[in-house]
């Protein structure tokens, strides 16, 4: 009886002190962590909806190690030149066949218009108004504590959720609007910038949602901040990125950023997360119209030609946000059907019927002279490559930029074979046609030398510069 009394005293002592650190961490919570301590312990009753989830949910507790980023790749080796001096024009002689420039009508593809509910998440698309399911669930999530832990109570909670409405609508959203992968990440990362004002916790959706949706992708701590991390096959230049194994996962919001980083992070992947990602856009989206026309000019043999076109501000708005992608991506990249009609239109008024050599040069000399020459340091504060529809837009380019749009304007208008040029540090295009001049071989067949940025020159005239000069790259154009 004696040792139970004791033991009584024992358990009245431990209440006691107990009852001290109840009111301790009560006063501490009313303080204003009460939600955080709530979201920290609801995860331990987490009804997980496959096993795949608990299963990484439980790696994710444990296999963190420290990763450093690589130096960021850059396009060229060296500097492109800042003023490239202008040839003497001279005259073409007539070579080859007529010209018959064929413009097929097209189909207007409608943005999509959706009746967006009262209560759901609202998000501007690039002008294209969309509404997606709004979870409560998702934003009861809080990334808490900011380390490891708190990276697996969030992504637990949510896997614990039904989201499977908010997937199947992105998935939708990405079908009707045409989107490429950077046209998902836009989405994906308005989407949860509704959801959250954090940026933390945003990211942390960002990266559960492309998990859901089959993509690799990582995230990693710095200071006590999430890094979101994106595998690619293709390089994306002047973008830091980590390596594991033989697979480099790339900073996409720190695009042109140079400084390396430590992150905290974990080797394996969700699992079936497979999928990379793609900066290739062989088709526009479809995006609401917000149309606006803007006029070139350029003068030819003593005669001022002018262009007006169609453009949807849209869609220039959208390639803005782009990251460096590699060259053949801008290459296989298209005009607005509007845009490529209303230049083709012009251009056929002046070299129907003309000789084909004749029809050439003057395309090469509309891209010539119809922008200002500036580098995209200068323009931009960084490297910026541009779409074809970008170089009709900006006043000025540089010589890539020239090269994809009269590489499109070559395979649109007369179907011929062309290919990118690459230097270290200059860009051009060479066309497989029967004239003479300077040439480059790729395979069996000759390329002749075509360049968008040399003023006046004809084609097969290439710059002193790069005369007999191999080319670091040939960029095959389908």
């Amino acid at each position: 009886m004696r040792h139970n009394k004791v033991g009584e005293q024992n358990l009245f002592m431990l209440f006691g002190r107990f009852s001290k650190l109840l009111l301790l961490s009560t006063l501490s919570l009313s303080a204003g962590s009460f939600e955080k301590f709530q979201t920290t312990q609801t995860t331990k009753y987490v009804q997980y909806k496959n096993k795949s989830d608990a299963a990484f949910s439980t790696y994710l507790k444990k296999e963190w190690n420290e990763y450093v980023s690589e130096q960021p790749k850059s396009l060229y080796k060296q500097l492109k030149p800042e003023n490239i001096a202008p040839t003497v024009e001279t005259d073409v002689k007539p070579l080859g066949p007529q010209a018959h420039i064929v413009i097929n009508k097209y189909h207007t593809k409608k943005s999509i218009s959706q009746e967006i509910k009262e209560h759901a998440i609202k998000v501007d698309f690039f002008g294209t108004p969309l509404g997606f399911s709004n979870y409560e669930s998702i934003k009861s999530a809080k990334f808490y504590p900011l380390n490891e832990e708190g990276v697996t109570q969030f992504f637990s909670l949510l896997a614990g959720s039904h989201i499977e409405k908010l997937l199947k609508e992105i998935r939708e959203t990405k079908k009707q609007l045409a989107l490429n992968d950077w046209g998902v990440y836009e989405l994906i990362t308005k989407l949860s910038k509704q959801y959250y004002t954090g940026l933390d916790e945003a990211k942390l959706l960002t990266w559960f949602l492309f998990n859901k949706l089959g993509y690799d992708v990582k995230i990693g701590l710095a200071s006590k901040h999430i890094v979101l991390m994106f595998y690619s096959k293709k390089s994306i230049y002047n973008t830091p990125f980590y390596r594991f194994g033989a697979k480099k996962f790339y900073v996409l919001d720190e695009y042109a950023k140079k400084t390396k980083r430590r992150v905290y992070t974990y080797k394996k992947s969700y699992p079936n997360a497979t999928k990379a990602f793609d900066l290739a856009m062989p088709t526009l989206p479809i995006l609401a119209k917000n149309i606006k026309t803007k006029q070139l000019t350029f003068t030819e043999n003593g005669e001022t030609f002018k262009y007006l076109f169609r453009f949807n501000q849209n869609l220039i708005d959208f390639m803005k946000t782009y990251p460096q992608a590699d060259y053949a991506s801008y290459f296989h990249t298209p005009l607005e059907n509007e845009t490529y009609n209303d230049i083709a239109k012009n251009l056929k008024k002046f070299i129907d019927g003309k000789k084909m050599s004749v029809a050439l040069n003057f395309v090469l000399h509309f891209v010539q002279k119809s922008f200002q020459y500036q580098v995209d340091e200068k323009q931009f504060g960084r490297e910026k490559v541009m779409f074809p529809q970008e170089t009709l837009y900006y006043a000025k380019s540089d010589c890539e930029d020239r090269a994809t749009l009269f590489a499109y304007l070559v395979k649109k208008l007369f179907h011929l074979r062309v290919v990118g040029v690459r230097y270290k540090d200059h860009m051009t295009t060479a066309l497989y046609v029967p004239l003479n001049g300077d040439s480059i071989k790729k395979g069996s067949r000759k390329y002749i030398i075509a360049d968008p940025t040399y003023v006046n020159a004809n084609i097969g005239l290439s710059m002193q510069k790069y005369k007999n000069v191999t080319p670091e790259q040939i960029i095959l154009i389908n």
